[in-house]
């Protein structure tokens, strides 16, 4: 009797660790990944996160296979109708590059309509006259172009596609957006690591990547045209003026193709998607208190590896998102997140 009673106080003064399981976007994985391994050293509460593309992080979320989802696409109104229990929470934004391997690697421009034919197959090679026009001293290869596109269901598709859609009639009419779509050519990559692995072994290839792969293999990256007729390099300054727009209450916005003269055209909010209403108090405290933590302190890793943070008025819309989190009808999120 003794023993059970020791035992159970050894229990209660000692309560089981948290670990919180995810999985989604691998647009956002380099910022997660470092994320939470700060957030572990700071509470030692361990997140497992797979980047398995954010159309795989919706399917787990929905099917009750983890805990919290990651998406840089946001859920459709009619998804959304199927499962109203879920909830969109902004991380940061973050730039979709258009990057490219060719000898010396040189910087070059492009504009929406050149983009657009190159994954269209219109614009077949590197010294095409278009491509010439803009870079006119740059050295371009008589090299076939060689398209690299995701081949799994994805954010950044999702961001580049909808941007596509929006500066292309062919594109829209045809093509479409959507985190997977019907390519008209090109070798598909899964995740951001796989098209950056193909591009990077494939000479005379182009790709659409989020910024930091591209940077951290030293590949080069397009200068794109934006909508005012300026040419803008994605960095956090540009992916920053493009976000500052209204944020809707439920934080579900495009941002690509932005109106700011200095904004950089390709850029997207990414989400961490949870229940609104948890299933489990201990587990459901514990996500509540690393979302409140991603969106505020958690908020200083973002810059060191490229993407810009939430602005100001996306952190109030994320905080309000927070408190709506409820066990048992009860609001897990405290005042001040003083759990």
């Amino acid at each position: 009797m003794k023993i059970l009673l020791l035992a159970a106080l050894l229990a209660a003064c000692n309560p089981r660790k948290i670990e919180l399981q995810g999985a989604g976007a691998s647009f956002p994985y380099p910022l997660y990944s470092k994320m939470f391994e700060g957030y572990y050293k700071e509470f030692n509460v361990r997140i497992n996160y797979q980047a398995i593309g954010s159309g795989g992080g919706i399917r787990q979320l929905i099917n009750k296979t983890v805990d919290f989802g990651a998406s840089d696409v946001f859920m459709s109104d009619n998804e959304l109708k199927e499962n109203l229990n879920i909830l969109h929470i902004p991380i940061c934004m973050g730039a979709v590059a258009i990057t490219y391997n060719l000898p010396n690697n040189p910087k070059i421009k492009l504009t929406p309509d050149i983009i657009a034919d190159i994954f269209l197959g219109k614009v077949k090679k590197w010294n095409d006259k278009r491509i010439k026009e803009i870079n006119p001293d740059t050295a371009l290869p008589n090299k076939d172009i060689i398209v690299i596109r995701r081949s799994d269901s994805s954010g950044t598709t999702f961001i580049f596609t909808d941007y596509l859609s929006k500066i292309s009639k062919v594109w829209g009419e045809n093509i479409g957006r959507a985190p997977m779509v019907n390519w008209p050519i090109g070798l598909g990559g899964k995740g951001n690591a796989g098209v950056t692995s193909l591009i990077k072994q494939t000479q005379g290839s182009i790709g659409y990547i989020e910024l930091t792969y591209a940077m951290e293999q030293n590949l080069p990256y397009a200068i794109i045209k934006n909508k005012n007729g300026n040419f803008i390099e994605p960095d956090i300054s540009s992916v920053s003026l493009a976000g500052n727009i209204e944020i809707p209450n439920d934080t579900r916005i495009s941002i690509v193709n932005t109106a700011n003269p200095l904004g950089y055209p390709i850029s997207g909010f990414t989400w961490i998607l949870v229940y609104k209403e948890q299933k489990n108090e201990q587990k459901g405290k514990g996500l509540t208190k690393l979302l409140y933590w991603m969106t505020h302190e958690g908020q200083k890793y973002t810059k060191p590896l490229n993407y810009a943070p939430i602005p100001e008025p996306a952190v109030k819309k994320a905080e309000e998102i927070v408190k709506l989190i409820t066990y048992n009808g009860k609001p897990l999120l405290k005042e001040g997140a003083d759990f």
